[in-house]
Order: structure tokens, then sequence, then C-alpha cells
């Protein structure tokens, strides 16, 4: 019953000892107390009821009973870090039992082994129990063994053997009533996907676990470590750190299992140093490897040490001692048969190389490539990045771009499984060093045309396909409307100074459901190969128009300056001078979004002209006289580029990445050429544009007041070609697909847009924050505008700060009444500018909005 339904098991027991019960009797009753405080609560008092247990066992004079105990004791003995002590009580279990029993005790060393990391010595008691269990016809113990098994196989990248054996568990789970063994199958089977590289199914496999758990009154510690490590492939790593921390404090709080608390600090230390927390990773795993030796874990161990390595050498550490020592477990995980074995040796040749040991780092460099021709993606992608830098270190910069290819097609395939576009963003984080090695080689070999074709090979790459549409999902579909509900009326509450706490509460955990849906989404666009084509790009720039591309080589912005049927290269400033520089501008125009802070304005100007001088260098005296696309890395997404002098009176785009534009160059608006105008509620001017507009408009549909809700935004906006939004919008830095726009029964989130077949052709946000967005992955950008540019937008005009609602209308009115006359979103909002008066609020205004695209 303890894992049927472990809290009615524990009662039951309870029971028992209440009833003066015989020694065999009052044996089980505590063996079922030990092992529910083992597995779920404080070890102390789980070991004091197992050997409660033993000593009544050998009372009853039942060698089977003994033997069993001693099974349980020895188990939880391995897990409270008694080590010896632990192999030492399951020896004697084994020698005490016979047939059934000694299988059943065999299967619970297995275990005991595979916690140690002695996956051969596991897989061979296990062999030995499956036989016997069957034979006996006991469904429930060989479904047990048959997990166990797979799990093994995994630990040792068996993934084929592992799938196996998931399945005919499975198959046994289903005829049992084990609810907490059939939850264990489930989460077993998250590994098993993620494993075999499919995140969203994992995630979804993990979630599904922990809701069984939760119906059994189950801590889950194990789910815990698991999910970390399906986040932090997934590029979620601050998230893995605290659910791995928060997990640790409860396994505290309960006095629990030793073993477990060990595993749970290696996952925060692989988490706080993909983070960029290296001193937090260096804590953690610090702590990790002390207790594995105590537990003589040296599997454990072995992992652990790579990752304080990793976490030094993050920290800036560099020596030959830590060459050594990274060598030498890189061979401990070898000798194993683990698949981080190649990360190691990649690890070695990369210090090696720091320090210019030439002869050791191809040594290390040659072991850790040859993992790049099978198993999962990461693993191949470490080799490729260990052949890359092998070239590199040989001079072949033909070498580099080869292997950095190879390594970002393995990484591209893997992307297109993820359905989320914040797990597609987020796994180009993977392939930074790839790119960074083949722009430092494309930029040695002094081609501009080569830099380019790399700059282009990993920017903005999760817009290059729509994310995955959310399914039919009723689940998904009632919570998106509560979470609108209950976001509304803390706005309210907000507003009328009412506390808000419960409201917040409720609507951060729906929030999180939303988000964990959303995940779960495998990706069904398969990549199409397509590769990007300066000659293409060249030939829709044709003679007049200049595309600015900046990318960043050691910190410094080269600016590739495409036109004229050429590509040519500059050198400008330091990144993070612009950034700083970019900083300071966006705390210009808040003060300029307010009358009275005139005198800001030459200050402003001025920081313009730095800005110029930083990201355009020589370059700007090059853009001849037509219309100019910048395309900025992700780090820059804040800067206002009208601002700057030789962009301020020109027609001016900005796009993620050149292919990004020569996409929304090539869409072709939608046959119907409705235009829709959504007035959301609270807007100082009250949207005073959009009557206006209605009346430039004959025939478009108009959303206001009541009739401005969400699902009827939603149906109006599909498929339109123009779409005029006046709403008060919200960014959210902390989780950007949530970034929204309120309508009338709540908040329109970035989610909601990814349900539209296609978001309209032209999009106009005349409201305050609309196109800031968050930097992941990369280079990557998350916000509302890069939501829509692959859903079928090629035009969207929104502001990168916060702007004067009554300065906005004058803008809007002139941009309108230039797309009437045909021009394009980049040609109306200049001429918009041009036409505003010339005070320092209508001029921050006009510099605060930005035409994205090429529509």
């Amino acid at each position: 019953m303890v894992f049927a339904a472990p809290n009615d098991a524990l009662a039951r027991a309870e029971g028992v000892l209440d009833a003066d019960p015989t020694p065999l009797h009052a044996s089980v009753a505590h063996q079922v107390i030990g092992i529910w405080q083992r597995d779920w609560g404080d070890m102390r008092i789980a070991l004091y009821h197992l050997r409660r247990a033993r000593d009544l066992a050998a009372r009853a004079e039942s060698a089977d009973r003994e033997a069993d105990v001693l099974a349980a004791l020895g188990v939880a003995l391995v897990h409270a870090g008694r080590t010896q002590q632990g192999l030492a009580a399951l020896e004697r279990g084994v020698a005490r039992g016979s047939g059934h029993t000694r299988a059943r005790v065999l299967f619970r060393r297995a275990y005991a082994r595979w916690v140690l990391g002695h996956h051969r010595e596991a897989l061979e008691d296990v062999r030995k129990a499956i036989p016997v269990l069957r034979q006996m016809e006991d469904v429930i113990w060989t479904a047990r063994a048959l997990t166990l098994r797979a799990t093994v196989h995994l630990a040792v990248g068996a993934v084929d053997r592992a799938d196996a054996d998931f399945t005919a568990a499975e198959a046994l789970w289903d005829t049992t009533g084990q609810e907490h063994d059939k939850a264990d199958a489930v989460e077993s089977r998250g590994l098993a996907a993620f494993r075999a590289g499919d995140i969203p199914a994992a995630l979804r496999l993990l979630d599904e676990a922990e809701e069984r758990y939760a119906k059994l009154g189950t801590p889950t510690f194990m789910l815990n470590i698991r999910r970390c490590e399906v986040l932090m492939a997934a590029g979620l790593a601050r998230e893995a750190l605290t659910e791995a921390d928060a997990a640790i404090a409860v396994l505290d709080g309960i006095g629990g299992q030793s073993t477990r608390k060990a595993e749970l600090l290696l996952a925060a230390a692989r988490a706080a140093r993909l983070a960029g927390e290296a001193h937090t990773a260096i804590a953690r795993a610090d702590m990790a490897v002390r207790l594995f030796a105590g537990q003589r874990r040296g599997w454990w161990e072995t992992h652990a040490r790579l990752v304080l390595i990793e976490a030094r050498v993050a920290a800036g550490r560099s020596s030959g001692r830590l060459v050594a020592d990274t060598a030498a477990v890189a061979e401990r995980l070898a000798s194993f048969g683990a698949p981080a074995a190649p990360e190691a040796s990649l690890l070695a040749g990369r210090i090696a190389l720091g320090l210019g040991w030439r002869a050791d780092a191809e040594q290390h460099l040659a072991v850790a490539a040859r993992s790049r021709r099978s198993g999962p993606p990461l693993a191949r992608m470490t080799g490729w990045a260990a052949q890359a830098l092998r070239a590199q270190a040989a001079g072949s910069g033909r070498g580099v771009l080869e292997a950095c290819r190879r390594g970002l097609d393995v990484l591209d395939a893997h992307r297109m499984t993820l359905g989320a576009s914040e797990l597609r963003a987020r796994a180009t984080e993977q392939g930074a060093e790839l790119a960074a090695l083949a722009q430092q080689a494309s930029l040695d070999s002094g081609s501009p045309r080569r830099l380019l074709v790399w700059s282009e090979r990993w920017r903005a790459t999760a817009l290059s396909t729509p994310p995955t549409r959310p399914p039919a999902d009723p689940e998904l579909q009632s919570n998106l409307t509560a979470f609108r509900e209950i976001a509304a009326r803390a706005e309210a509450a907000r507003m009328e100074a009412r506390p808000v706490p419960a409201l917040e509460r409720e609507q951060r955990r729906l929030e999180r459901e939303i988000r964990s849906r959303t995940l779960h989404m495998r990706g069904d666009t398969p990549g199409d190969g397509h590769r990007f084509d300066p000659g293409r790009l060249l030939e829709r720039l044709g003679d007049d128009v200049r595309l600015v591309e900046l990318a960043v080589m050691d910190g410094r912005v080269q600016v590739l300056l495409c036109g004229q049927g050429r590509v040519r290269r500059y050198e400008a400033g330091l990144l993070a001078d612009a950034e700083r520089e970019a900083e300071h501008v966006q705390a210009g125009l808040r003060r300029l979004a307010h009358p009275g802070a005139e005198g800001r304005l030459p200050v402003v100007e001025a920081a313009g002209r730095r800005l110029e001088e930083l990201l355009l260098g020589p370059a700007a005296a090059h853009l001849g006289d037509g219309p100019v696309v910048v395309v900025p890395p992700a780090r820059l997404h804040r800067v206002p580029w009208a601002l700057l002098p030789s962009l301020r009176e020109r027609v001016l785009s900005v796009s993620p990445s050149a292919s990004s534009w020569l996409r929304a160059r090539e869409t072709e608006p939608p046959p119907a050429g409705r235009h829709v105008l959504v007035r959301g509620p609270g807007l100082a001017t009250g949207g005073a544009e959009v009557p206006h507009l209605a009346g430039r408009y004959g025939g478009s549909v108009v959303l206001e007041y009541a009739d401005a809700r969400v699902p009827r935004v939603l149906e109006e906006l599909d498929g339109a070609e123009l779409a005029h939004i006046a709403a008060h919008g919200t960014f959210r830095a902390d989780s950007p697909l949530f970034s929204d726009l309120r309508m009338a029964d709540g908040p329109l989130i970035v989610h909601d847009f990814e349900r539209l077949d296609r978001s309209p052709y032209r999009i106009i946000l005349s409201c305050c924050d609309t196109a800031r967005f968050a930097s992941v992955g990369a280079d990557e950008l998350l916000g509302l505008v890069t939501a829509l540019l692959p859903l079928g937008t090629a035009g969207v005009v929104a502001s990168s700060a916060p702007v004067n609602d009554a300065a906005v209308v004058p803008l809007m009115l002139a941009l309108h009444k230039g797309l009437s006359q045909g021009l394009s979103l980049a040609e109306a909002l200049r001429d918009a500018r041009a036409a505003l008066p010339g005070d320092a609020l209508h001029q921050a205004t006009g510099w605060a909005f930005s035409a994205f695209g090429a529509a």
C-alpha cells in the first residue's frame, strides 16, 4: 500500500501498532512507517522504525521478513549518506532471503547501486531479479524492476533500451492500483523524453507526474532534480536554480534524504553556472562534492567536480592544475561511460588553449570531438565545438567555419522540435560559442560579406518561422480567460488603492499555468534548409537603400554597410559604452515626455550624437541619401534610432535581422484590405485619434468601450491589412510574453497574438513601451513586436520609451495621412515627425517611435 496510497498506508500501520500486534505484524507496520519517513519525511525517524522492524523480524524468526526489512533499511542508510552500512545491510538481506524475497532484495540493492552510480553492478542485480519476479507473476515488483533498469540505461546513454523497458513497465502498471509507482513511471518517461531530445514532451510528462504526486500528498525531490535538468536544457537556468534551492529548503525542513540533498545541490550548481552566477555555482558544487564524497558516490562526485571546475573557469580562474584536474575528471567520466565525458574533455582543451598549451589542447579536444558523430543534440554540439577549436588552433579558417556550420545545423534541428517561441529563443544560447567562433574566423578572413552571412546565421533565429499555434486546448483557453479577469480586477483595485495580494497571487498562478501549457507544445515546422543569401539581399536593396547590420566582436561594434551591390565593414565603438549611452537617452526621453523638461532637449541631442559615433562610426558618412534599415544586436534594442543625427530625417526602419527584413519586404498584403481601429480604456486622451481615423478610413472596424474585448479584438485583427491600437501597454521584463495591451476585459498578451492565423499586415501601436524587448539566448528578442513579425505582420510602428499621450495624437494623425497617400510605414513616420511642432515634447515623442519591418 505504501506506494499505492502512501498516507492511507501510514495511518493503517499506526493502527496496527496501536492494537498490540505480534512481532511479525509489528515488524511490517514499523517497516511501512520507516519507508514512508525515508521517502517523504525525516530520515532519523525512518531509521528508528526500520531498525525496530529488523529487530522484530528477528524475534519472529522469519528469515524472509528479516531479509525484506534489511533491504529497506539498507536503502535508507544509503540515502542517509551511510553508504558502507547500507551496502552491508543489503548484503545481509541477499544472504538471508530466498526465492521470491531474495529477488525483491536484489532489486533494492540494484536501486541502491544506481543511487551510488554503480551502474554495471545495478544492471547485474536487476538482471537476476527480473526472471524470478516474472516467474512468480509479481506484476508490481516486475514493473518496478523494469523501470529501474530503464533508468540505469538512461544514465549510461542507452536510450533505446530504456524506452523498451519503460514501455513494458507501463503496460504492467496499467493493470495495478499503484498510484505512486504510476506517477514515478510517468516521471521516468519524462526523463526518457528529455534524453531523446524532446523537451516539450519531457516538460509535459514531468508536469503530469507532479499532478499525480500532488494528489497523493508526497514531496517530489527526484522530480525537482529532473525538471531542473530539463529547464536548463531549455535555456531556463534561472528558473532551475530557483526550483532547486526551494526543494533544498523543503528537504532541510523535514530532515530528508542526504543523497537527494547532494543531487539537488548539484542541480543548483549547474543552474547557477548557466545563469551566470559563478560564485553561487562554486559554493553549491563544492558542498555537493563533499556530500557525494562522504556518501562514497564516485559517479556523482565526479560529475559535481566537473561543474565545480566549470564554475571556477567561469569565475576567471585558469591554471595548469585546473587542466590536469579537468583531464582527470574527463578520464573518470569516460570510465563510467558517462555522456558528460566529452564536455569535460572540451573544457580541458579550452583551458589548455587559454594557457597556450597547444599540444595538450589538441589531445583533449580530439577526444571531445569524437562525440560530434552520434548521441543527443547537445553532445554532438559539444563535439563540433571541440572540432572548431581544433581548427582555430591549427589556423584553418575553413575548418572553423565547417565545424561551426555542422554544429549549428544540429542545434537548428533541435530548436525546430520546440513549439514555444520562448524555448526556441533561449535554446540559441547553446550555439553562442559556435556563432562567435565563426564570426571571428570570418573577420580574420577579411571578407565583410562572409561576416554578414555568419552574423545572420545566428541572429533572430526564433523569428525565422512562426511559433507552433497553441492547440485547441479548453484548459488553456479557460486559463487565458481567467487570467484576463483577475488581471482586470487587480488593476481596478490598484486604481482604487485597495489591497491586491490575493489577486496578484492568483494572477501569478494562472501565468504559471499558461506558460507551462505553452512550453509543452512540440514544434511542427520542419527546418526548410534556408540559408541567408547576401546576393538576394543586395538585389532587394538596390542602389538607393542601405542596410546597416551591427555585429559585436570582442566587445566592439562592427558595422556592415550593405547596398549598391556590395558589403563594406567599418569599426565603431565599444558595445558597453553604447549601452550606457542608450540608457542615458532613455532617461532623457522619459523626462521629456512631461511638460516643463525642455532644458533636457540639448542633453538628449548630444547623447544622440555620441551614440552615432559609437554605433555607426565612419559608416555614418557613407549612408547615401536614401532609406536606411538598421539591424542592431539584441543588446541595443532600446536605442531610439531616429535620434541619431544622420538618421533623423531619413526613411528609417529597424529589423531584428536582414533575413527578417527580406521576409517582410516580400510579404504580400491580404486581399480583403480590412482596417481595424481599437481604443482601449484609461488613456489620458481617450484615444482621441481613433474617431478621426474612423472618418479617414470609411468602412473600418472600430472597437471601443465595451466592444474592445480581447476575443472580439483578436477576431477582427486576424488577417487585417491595417490595425491601429490605442491602448496602454505594459512590458514585462520578468516574463516578456506576458507583456500586454489593456483592453476593456483585461490584458491582450503575446500568447493571445500567437493564436492568430495571420496577424495584421501592418500594425500601429500608439502607446508606451510597446517596442521594448527582453534579450535572451544568443541574440534573440522576446516581446510584442517580435511576436508579430513571424505571424504575417510585415510592418509595425511602436514606441521604445514612455510617451506623452497628448503629443502622440498629432503624430498618429500625420502618420495615417501619409499611409492613406500610399507611403510605407517608415516613409509616413518620417513625414509625421517633420510635421510635428518643434517643441521638446513633440520632438521627443517622434524620436520614441520606430518603424519595424518593411511594409
